[in-house]
């Protein structure tokens, strides 16, 4: 069996890539049993030192690695590049904090005896990664497991499995053969791999649906597993917002990777007094994206990656509609000017325009299931509370923003919402000194700071008498 990649802004075939068969899958586990072994047994400030050199693959590689994500999932080429930045800066930080989040918990002494608390490596972690973000979706796990000292098997998703073999090319330089392996696996083999019982740990980031499966199937074997599922993510513009910059950032958190993204602003709640203002500004920042040649320099919104995900936006839009919402713009597929015309006659085109519905009632599905695209719902509320009701009002809770110029009002929020992240003023973003979790159906676990240690590494008391 062969894996195609499609340029989902073309229709054509990029590469196809051969599918592990049973006996690679166990040469690459027994690997990185063997691997771990010997990494972790050395020192952490060589662990950080190897890692850190291993990540200038990136840098001089940057090109490249982003032309791979654009033509794997239509990302705009700006775009992907800034992907392969924060790629860097967030390894950097994990770096950097590694000696404080991994220290030896010395504990005070008692006469003839020395007790200390040791973060043990857990031993081969499957990191099973989502395309949107093909780049700083894995290494939100493969840095920090590496220098707890474990090793890891990635399983990126069908559409990016380039990425995945570019992180294997990255660490084949820490000279440890194995330590990091890239899977390309069917979901059957995914599920074999997570009850392989050389297997210690697992991190699925996608849908609820397919999380569900992963935590019962790593249930079975009593292993843990980290969960980053999504979101629906609100923001609410208070009266006080500075209008024009809240409007501006909160539609570039929806539309940034054309809404494809699990922090994306999904819903806005905009104060009574600011409301027309809000959606005649959102209109006009709306109407000013290119949809065109993710390759293109000036293009600002690429395809959807999936085909599936415009039924999706059509389906939210059509029942927004069926329950009192209006459309302002957009609200259907689009087919961009510059279109490729060496597209196969029998694709489609994946692109959807950007679209503003206002009047959106909290029980429409734009407002309670993702989209995952350009979609920009919005309601009126009269106050505080209303907003705070109406943001708690789902089933997820990844992130939300409170535009306003209030301390007071942003702790409240920060206080009351239902979110593993609270933002004032800004959305969307992800500062690696900061857990990234979730709270609800949005995931279970952390990434990122200090605490995304904790997930990788296990407790060891140590108790010695002299």
């Amino acid at each position: 069996m062969r894996l195609p990649i499609v340029n989902p802004y073309s229709g054509e075939l990029v590469r196809e890539i051969a599918y592990d068969t049973p006996a690679t899958l166990d040469q690459k586990l027994d690997r990185a049993r063997a691997a771990q072994r010997r990494w972790s047994r050395i020192a952490l400030d060589e662990r950080v030192r190897e890692v850190a050199r291993s990540l200038e693959y990136f840098r001089t590689n940057a090109e490249e690695i982003a032309r791979d994500v654009t033509l794997q999932m239509g990302k705009p080429v700006k775009e992907a590049r800034g992907e392969v930045k924060t790629l860097l800066a967030r390894s950097e930080h994990m770096l950097a904090i590694a000696p404080g989040a991994l220290a030896t918990d010395v504990l005070p002494s008692k006469p003839g005896f020395a007790l200390r608390i040791e973060h043990a490596p857990l031993g081969v972690v499957l990191d099973i990664a989502a395309w949107n973000y093909p780049l700083i979706v894995p290494v939100n796990v493969v840095v920090p497991a590496l220098v707890a000292g474990n090793a890891v098997i990635l399983k990126h998703s069908p559409l990016t499995p380039l990425c995945g073999a570019h992180f294997e090319r990255a660490f084949e330089s820490l000279g440890t053969p194995g330590l990091v392996a890239n899977v390309v696996v069917t979901n059957d083999g995914a599920e074999r791999l997570i009850a392989d019982p050389r297997i210690d740990y697992v991190s699925f980031t996608g849908s609820v649906a397919t999380g569900r499966k992963v935590y019962a199937a790593a249930a079975k074997r009593l292993i843990d597993v980290g969960l980053e599922l999504g979101g629906k993510d609100p923001a609410y513009v208070a009266e006080d917002a500075d209008l024009d910059f809240a409007c501006d950032n909160v539609i570039d958190g929806a539309c940034y990777n054309a809404g494809q993204s699990c922090c994306a602003v999904e819903r806005v709640y905009v104060h009574a007094s600011l409301y027309e203002r809000f959606v005649e500004r959102a209109r006009s920042v709306l109407s000013a994206y290119v949809l065109g040649d993710p390759q293109d320099e000036t293009t600002t919104l690429g395809p959807l990656a999936r085909a599936e995900a415009l039924d999706v936006l059509d389906r939210q839009v059509a029942d927004a509609l069926d329950r009192g919402a209006k459309l302002v713009l957009g609200g259907k597929r689009a087919t961009p000017a510059n279109r490729s015309s060496a597209r196969p006659a029998s694709t489609r085109s994946l692109f959807y325009e950007p679209t503003l519905l206002v009047d959106c009632p909290n029980d429409a599905l734009v407002m309670q299931e993702e989209s995952f695209g350009p979609l920009v719902p919005v309601a009126r509320v009269e106050s505080d509370d209303e907003a705070l009701a109406r943001m708690n009002d789902s089933r997820y809770g990844l992130t939300a923003s409170v535009w306003t110029k209030s301390a007071a009002r942003a702790e409240r929020f920060a206080r009351e919402l239902e979110a593993g992240t609270v933002f004032q003023n800004r959305c969307d973003y992800l500062d690696p000194s900061l857990a990234w979790t979730g709270v609800k159906e949005s995931g279970i676990g952390a990434t990122l700071s200090r605490y995304g240690y904790d997930h990788l590494t296990r407790l060891k008391s140590i108790h010695f008498r002299a």
